[in-house]
């Protein structure tokens, strides 16, 4: 048995060994992004993981507590509770919604002719850096009289005294599920419109004579398989975005909202981790916003495999 253990491992090291004489060229070339993405993406996820299971106040050794943060955070913190509802339901119709926004988006402009197409790719992505995006939207829904929406519904006659809008629980989720579908034309939009560009029109061509009829039938059995990278980049980018809104309901109903109406995970993440330094509690809600974020991904990517079939 240790005769063929060590065999195995010294083919498997010849193995390596080959690998890398045949191929060292690109191993160099993606050395520096791997050095990168280990220091800054994946060793503060480690180092988060286990500051998580200890209180550290930054001014102290961190001191091993086990689950009690965890615990903390699902028995006795109401407001992470909230927070968690939030995300969820913000990530339920933001996700879906935005991500099929791209791809119709993309899908109609891609057919349009090359400078006309560059102009409305420019257009629909210009509010995903715009750097003024929520004054526009303060703007909008002002909760006095100035407010646009405010003022056009007064003038129609719908409302005889101005609508607090961001003084409003009701009124704070829906008016922040509208920003983030607003802003959602962003990377993914633009990884949508390479991805169209990309399929080669001869797939059309075969298609026809192997059967297909109609553009309906090309999308789905030879548009979105021969996309398939970029929907899946596109859709790790809109979970990421959609589980991730922080900015959205501070820079909107400030911090905290009215009933914690806004509140999301990141939010309170901030609060923790920003405001009061509390960093193995902070890093207790990282993790969860992450797995989270890892089991929606993972769901994502099996509905994905499932396109053309």
């Amino acid at each position: 048995m240790n005769e063929s253990s060590g065999g195995r491992k010294k083919l498997r090291s010849m193995e390596w060994g080959n690998a890398w004489h045949l191929h060292k060229e690109k191993y160099l070339m993606i050395l520096p992004f791997a050095l990168i993405f280990v220091c800054f993406t994946l060793l503060p996820v480690l180092v988060s993981m286990f500051i998580s299971f200890t209180s550290f106040n930054m001014l102290e050794l961190p001191s091993f507590v086990g689950l009690q943060n965890y615990i903390n955070l699902i028995v006795f913190d109401d407001v992470f509770l909230i927070a968690v509802k939030n995300t969820l339901f913000f990530a339920i119709v933001t996700g879906p919604v935005g991500y099929l926004m791209c791809f119709v988006f993309a899908w109609i402009i891609n057919e349009l002719p090359p400078k006309p197409r560059a102009v409305m790719t420019l257009i629909f992505y210009a509010p995903s850096i715009s750097g003024n995006a929520f004054m526009i939207w303060k703007l909008l829904f002002s909760s006095d009289m100035y407010g646009y929406i405010n003022g056009w519904l007064l003038n129609a006659g719908i409302i005889s005294s101005p609508i607090l809008w961001f003084e409003t629980a009701d009124y704070i989720m829906p008016i922040m599920i509208l920003v983030q579908l607003w802003l959602s034309l962003g990377v993914s939009f633009l990884s949508f419109i390479a991805g169209l560009q990309s399929v080669d029109k001869t797939l059309y061509e075969a298609g026809a004579i192997d059967g297909i009829k109609n553009r309906w039938q090309e999308l789905w059995f030879i548009t979105l398989p021969t996309m398939k990278p970029q929907l899946m980049f596109g859709a790790v980018m809109q979970i990421t975005g959609s589980f991730s809104v922080a900015s959205i309901s501070t820079e909107l109903a400030g911090y905290p909202s009215v009933d914690y109406a806004g509140q999301t995970i990141l939010t309170h993440l901030n609060d923790y981790g920003g405001t009061r330094f509390e960093m193995g509690y902070a890093s207790a809600i990282a993790m969860v916003l992450f797995f989270m974020m890892i089991f929606a991904n993972i769901i994502v990517q099996k509905m994905l495999r499932k396109v053309g079939e």
